[in-house]
């Protein structure tokens, strides 16, 4: 095919009954739940003990409806107000905590090269590996990665199996109504590539919007969205995994691939006889970035700082050139 590149209050759990003399009095909370929850009539029944003068007094105060309510509505309040503290205090740690507590942080992750796949030695390498081990590294806890599906990797986080998900993920409207993103780490876009052979004939991109052109890519990237809305009258394949769909335009059953640009220009440069890259330029642009569960605003802090000093100090820009400008990391990847 050929195309121009077009607080909980201190003291113990103690609470502020009153002030003598501008000094805070505390009680232990225990001794306020036992006044709230004590009978009333445990408090009639200690008036007997009083001295005569005292104990009318007692019982005028004690039969009095109003006062007794409104301090027992004052207290309840103040009693509902700890509660809350305490309530909230439990359910707000956030998974930053979590992961300095326990010492280490759980990395989910995906195979698409050259982000994430495996060396000879069938270890895990790639850009967000060396993302997520830096991470990590200066958070000072060890990682412990979690391969997925594409598919999926945002259920993992959503239901706690691992705190993170590497920065391969494009930021879209749609994930971000799931998930929380950092800020940016990178800029990809779409790349595509054609199996040679079957578009020889080909010399646009219009051609491959047509029934019987057969276009494969993998389910919940942003290029299914993109292959139903630039190819609409094509036929689409859509797979779980990468060597799926692949292997569909190496064995000469699509047209076309549709990935990330990075992905394509690795999947052209190892099978140069059969697949091609008529498009220098990615079909459209997009960020990538962390992403973690909504409402973990510690963690979100966190690694904004963290891409913010890592991009001032040339870290992440470098490494991000290693992985998807040179070839030098291909002689030790997996066949």
């Amino acid at each position: 095919m050929k195309v121009v590149s077009s607080s909980i209050p201190r003291n113990g759990g103690a609470t502020r009954t009153s002030q003598v003399n501008g000094t805070s009095t505390w009680l232990p909370l225990g001794s306020v739940l036992g006044v709230c929850f004590r009978p009333k009539m445990d408090i009639l029944d200690r008036s007997a003990a009083l001295p005569e003068n005292r104990q009318s007094k007692t019982h005028k105060q004690t039969l009095n409806p109003e006062s007794s309510n409104m301090a027992e509505s004052n207290l309840l309040r103040q009693l509902m107000l700890i509660f809350v503290l305490c309530f909230c205090t439990s359910v707000s740690a956030d998974v930053l905590d979590e992961i300095l507590e326990r010492g280490t942080i759980r990395v989910g992750v995906a195979e698409f090269v050259p982000w994430t796949h495996k060396n000879k030695a069938g270890e895990l390498v790639g850009f967000e590996i060396d993302v997520a081990r830096k991470i990590a590294g200066d958070m000072s806890v060890e990682p412990e990665f979690k391969v997925y599906l594409w598919e999926d990797i945002i259920p993992a986080l959503l239901t706690g199996e691992i705190d993170i998900i590497a920065g391969g993920m494009s930021i879209t409207p749609a994930r971000a109504l799931k998930v929380d993103f950092s800020r940016p780490l990178a800029e990809s876009g779409v790349g595509l590539a054609t199996n040679t052979r079957m578009t020889r004939n080909i010399e646009s991109l219009r051609e491959l919007d047509a029934p019987g052109i057969v276009i494969t890519t993998v389910k919940d990237t942003i290029a299914v969205d993109l292959a139903k809305t630039m190819f609409a009258s094509a036929d689409l394949k859509v797979f779980s995994t990468r060597g799926e769909a692949e292997s569909e335009i190496l064995e000469g059953r699509a047209h076309v691939y549709l990935a990330s640009m990075a992905e394509a220009q690795f999947l052209a440069l190892q099978h140069a006889d059969v697949v091609d890259l008529p498009l220098a330029e990615p079909l459209i642009g997009s960020s990538e970035a962390l992403a973690i569960k909504k409402g973990e605003q510690q963690m979100l802090n966190f690694l904004n700082a963290w891409v913010t000093a890592r991009k001032s100090d040339k870290w992440l820009p470098t490494t991000h050139d290693y992985w998807f400008t040179t070839l030098d990391w291909l002689q030790d990847a997996a066949p």
